[in-house]
């Protein structure tokens, strides 16, 4: 019988290879040809772990974890993974267990792992366990832009401003590059109403690599406000365009869910409540919300949101700007996705 054309570990590479290129479909495709030609590899099975993760098909990627697992119980990628996943399903104890025994083999030196760790802590919001893995990631890579910037934002989620902005300072010194991080920081800095500083990080971005349309209009206001540049003039009108073309991105969903909340909206909520689907989420400011998907998203953006503005457009501006702090994408086409997303970005708790 002629030898397969590719080794296992080649397997791995290629999907490793896809999967970093965000091609979850080819990436699961090469695994499972690897994996029906080589069904011991550790590697594969907890590459395939990593795929089923990345395409939200939580219960697969267990499986795939715990295959790889019994193969090598000590592999550290397959413990983290499998500690990731259990996250998902609100399991934190076990999670955190496998982390610690992940430490134990020597998994405290691997920033990519402790990054991981930290970066699934944070999405269930378990802030303290993920500035634990975060200060880990850095004492074993002080100068790794990422852990900074990841802490940085971790630090925020826990209260502690000054100390947020000092390690998104130390991430950008790091690497200014870190465009997620100046915008994050461009916003903490507006907050704080430091106008200045926060344009300066602003336009620190490159114009084409901004898509966090809250980021842009606040350019246009400062701009506006502190060098009385007008709107439609030369010096605007980059930053006026970039704006367009984000929001025009979402014309077809703004127009479809305008539609529904302009009249048909009334008949699927009212439907809803006749069937007894009522939901619960909480922010982390310990405000509740209960209703039906829209009715939940209606009331968050009557508090949080602009004046004027649709569901559609609030979905938009509140997705982009997580984009732009974490790099966690959120979908805008439907409420539910849209809210189950942003739980599992940390962002709130889906109580029922």
């Amino acid at each position: 019988m002629p030898a397969p054309f590719l080794s296992s570990e080649e397997y791995d590479e290629r999907a490793h290879r896809q999967y970093d290129c965000g091609d979850y479909d080819a990436a699961l495709e090469t695994l499972k040809e690897g994996l029906h030609l080589y069904a011991s590899s550790v590697e594969l099975h907890v590459g395939m772990g990593y795929t089923r993760l990345a395409r939200e098909e939580f219960a697969l990627a267990r499986q795939a974890f715990e295959r790889g697992l019994v193969l090598d119980p000590e592999h550290d990628d397959g413990l983290v993974g499998l500690g990731e996943t259990l996250l998902r399903f609100g399991r934190h104890a076990e999670a955190l267990s496998l982390f610690e025994q992940a430490r134990r083999l020597g998994c405290s030196e691997d920033v990519d792992l402790l990054l991981s760790m930290g970066r699934g802590l944070y999405r269930e919001r378990l802030y303290e366990e993920a500035r634990e893995a975060f200060d880990e990631a850095i004492s074993a890579s002080p100068t790794n832009a990422e852990a900074e910037a990841a802490l940085g934002y971790t630090l925020h989620r826990l209260g502690e401003e000054v100390a947020a902005r000092r390690h998104l300072r130390r991430a950008l010194h790091l690497d200014g590059d870190l465009h997620e991080a100046r915008i994050y920081l461009g916003h903490l800095l507006y907050d704080r109403g430091e106008w200045r500083r926060a344009l300066e990080q602003f336009e620190g971005v490159p114009v084409e690599e901004h898509f966090d349309t809250l980021a842009l209009w606040r350019v246009l206001e400062l701009k506006r406000a502190i060098r009385g540049e007008e709107l439609g003039g030369a010096k605007l009108a980059p930053w006026e365009t970039r704006l367009e073309e984000i929001e025009s991105d979402s014309d077809p969903i703004d127009a479809l869910l305008a539609e529904i909340e302009a009249g048909s909206a009334d008949d699927g909520d009212q439907e809803e409540e006749e069937d007894g689907v009522a939901h619960r989420v909480q922010t982390p400011e310990g405000h509740v919300y209960v209703g039906s998907w829209r009715d939940i998203l209606r009331q968050i953006r009557d508090v949080r949101g602009d004046d004027g503005e649709s569901i559609a457009q609030f979905m938009r501006r509140e997705a982009e700007r997580e984009r732009a702090r974490t790099g966690v994408r959120i979908p805008v086409d439907d409420p539910e996705a849209f809210l189950r997303a942003s739980a599992r970005a940390g962002l709130l708790r889906i109580e029922c």
